[in-house]
This record gives C-alpha cells, structure tokens and sequence, in this order.
C-alpha cells in the first residue's frame, strides 16, 4: 500500500445526542427538539520520571495539576496503568542513507516485536519508507509474521519520512478503536532526514496529535554530531510526549528498542473535560505536571485538537 494523498481527520470525536419529541401532527400540541452537544473528554497517556530516567509509579491523584488556557482542570477519570494493550506502528527507513547500518537496524526492530508484541492483546504494523511509504505488514498480533515483514526489507532510494507518520497515523492507527483502553505509539528508526515527502513535518506531527499517538524515535546518525534529522526527531517526540534516542553504535539499537519497551509499560492516565469549553477545532495547549516535584520529569503530548462544531 503506498500513500499518496494527505487529509485531515479529528481524533477527538462529538457525541451529538438527540432527543427529539415526537413530530407535530393534526390536531396536536406543538414539541420542541433539544439536541445536546457532549464533546469528548480529553484524555492524557503519560509517563514519569526521575532524572536519571527511573519510572516513579507511586504517585497518586492529588500529586498531578493539569493546565489549559491557564485554568486548571478538574480530573474526572485517574489510574495509574501497566501493561496496556498496544497498537504500534514501526517506520523502518530503507532510504539509501542508511544502507550501511541497515541489517542492525533490521534484527533490532525483530528483537522488539518478539519481546514486546503479546499475541491476542498487542497488534503491530511494519511500515517502510524510502522515496514512499509502503504499509508491510498490517496491524496483527503475530510476532512471528511481523518479524518475517522486516527481514523482507531491502533499502534504497529517497526519504519520504513524513508522510509514513502520515499514512501510519491517519489510514491506521486512528481508525483501529479497540473499546478498552490501550496505548498507540509511532516507533521510527530513522536518521529523520527527509527529502521526498507529500506532507510536512508539521503536518505529520498534526496527524500524529490527531490520532492520540505518541512517537518513539530512535536515531541511525551514528556521526556523535547533531544533524537537522535528530533535532526532528527530538521534536517530534516531545510534542507527542515521547522520546528520542541516539545510540552512538549500531549495536546498541537493541538497548534503544528495549528502553522504549520499558516506556510503554509503565504510564499513568488521566482524563478531564475542558472548562471553559472551545470548539474551534484548533490547537489546545495543555499543561500536565507534579505538584511541588521539579526534579520530576512527565512525558505526555503538549495538546490536543478540539472539535469543530
């Protein structure tokens, strides 16, 4: 499957709750129709750390201060969650610039799924992207055929790194609503160069945003000198409340695959209605930080889109 056209969906979805009387008929009283409008809660994935990168998974309710339109919020709905069903999208770049580490970047990304995908709970999809993006192998929870997906790839040619964001998000993730809850998360491994995109990185990021998608990135710019493709993938994964990292060896991509794993496991949730009410369909900012705790580190994406009504 290759992308070929950009769009813009809403992740956030609105109820629209009719309750209408029955119509007027001959003889009878007037009615009138009320139709209610309950926009959906905003609900935050995050994680917590110390400093040196410790999970700190203790912390209860009251420790936590969510910040929109400098308000603070009132949390309807707190649990601290391990171990939540996955729905991971793995971009793997086959572009020519990274010919040389390629077979690493392969047997680390199988090392991952065979760890952390779980048959019946967590599903995974293999996209590629080198002058396209090309979906591999579909969201399945089959560690043993995602892993033959990635064997398969053979690098070569240019880099259309946004729109396999694009595509992963828009045409996938976001569609696939299990009903219980669940984390979905981008994983590129990339040097985040891009040179043959349909979409921007803003747009890509926007997608990502919309779809509720957190992105993991792990850099094949093995140089120790930062490249305009690292400060993307340091942007990218910052406002999506992930992380980006940058093994200096191409053998140490395994520990980067299994430091994202650890990350996935371990995350709080928290959701909140936004008071006051904007339904402009644009860009929200919002804050999530301990109380009193700065030597705290939270990760969680830095706003949502609200819907147009």
């Amino acid at each position: 499957m290759r992308f070929l056209r950009p769009a813009a969906i809403g992740a956030l979805h609105v109820a629209l709750l009719a309750q209408q009387a029955p119509q007027k008929t001959a003889g009878a009283e007037p009615t009138d129709t009320t139709i209610s409008v309950d926009v959906t809660r905003v609900g935050l994935l995050f994680t917590v750390t110390d400093k040196k990168g410790k999970f700190i998974t203790d912390l209860a309710r009251e420790d936590f201060q969510i910040i929109e339109r400098k308000k603070q919020q009132k949390m309807i709905e707190f649990a601290a969650e391990s171990d939540l069903p996955l729905r991971l999208a793995i971009l793997i770049d086959t572009s020519n610039s990274v010919r040389d580490r390629f077979k690493f970047e392969q047997e680390a990304a199988v090392e991952f799924i065979n760890s952390t995908v779980r048959p019946r709970q967590d599903r995974a999809m293999i996209v590629s992207f080198d002058s396209a993006a090309e979906m591999v192998s579909d969201l399945i929870d089959d560690p043993e055929k995602l892993a033959a997906a990635v064997r398969s790839l053979r690098p070569g040619g240019g880099t259309a790194f946004y729109d396999a964001i694009y595509f992963a998000c828009r045409d996938k993730l976001q569609q696939d609503q299990p009903k219980h809850k669940f984390r979905r998360a981008v994983i590129i491994v990339s040097d985040g160069e891009d040179n043959a995109s349909r979409v921007t990185r803003d747009q890509a990021l926007e997608m990502a945003q919309k779809a509720d998608t957190v992105v993991y990135a792990i850099s094949t710019n093995i140089t120790r000198i930062e490249s305009t493709g690292d400060k993307v993938l340091k942007y990218l994964t910052s406002e999506t409340g992930g992380q980006a990292f940058f093994p200096f060896k191409v053998q140490d991509l395994a520990q980067s695959f299994a430091n994202i794993a650890n990350e996935l496991r371990h995350q709080y949730n928290v959701a909140y209605r936004p008071e006051p009410l904007v339904a402009d369909g644009l860009f929200h900012p919002v804050e999530l930080k301990v109380k009193g705790r700065k030597e705290l580190v939270v990760r969680a994406r830095k706003g949502y889109y609200a819907p147009k009504l």
